[in-house]
């Protein structure tokens, strides 16, 4: 993995709206799917922790989608040759 894991309590993590999300989760299935990572009914969840929306599927943090599409950005990397 490229950088370091985004941690929960980050406090950027609180800029990320709805709409934002949506598209990072779209990114995620896209990429996941080729490696049999299935969330379809992943979505922002309406529940928060201390400003922090949580995705809903299994309430993870927004740090947990951010550092999974790192790594299959990272695994698409490898894949067309790049370098981490």
């Amino acid at each position: 993995m490229t950088g370091y894991p985004v941690r929960p309590e980050d406090p950027r993590m609180r800029d990320y709206t709805k709409p934002h999300l949506m598209a990072l989760l779209g990114e995620l299935h896209r990429r996941g799917l080729p490696h049999g990572l299935l969330w379809g009914s992943a979505l922002p969840g309406e529940t928060t922790i201390d400003g922090r929306i949580l995705i809903d599927f299994g309430n993870a943090p927004v740090s947990t989608l951010l550092n999974l599409l790192r790594l299959l950005r990272d695994l698409d990397d490898d894949d067309e040759g790049g370098q981490p």
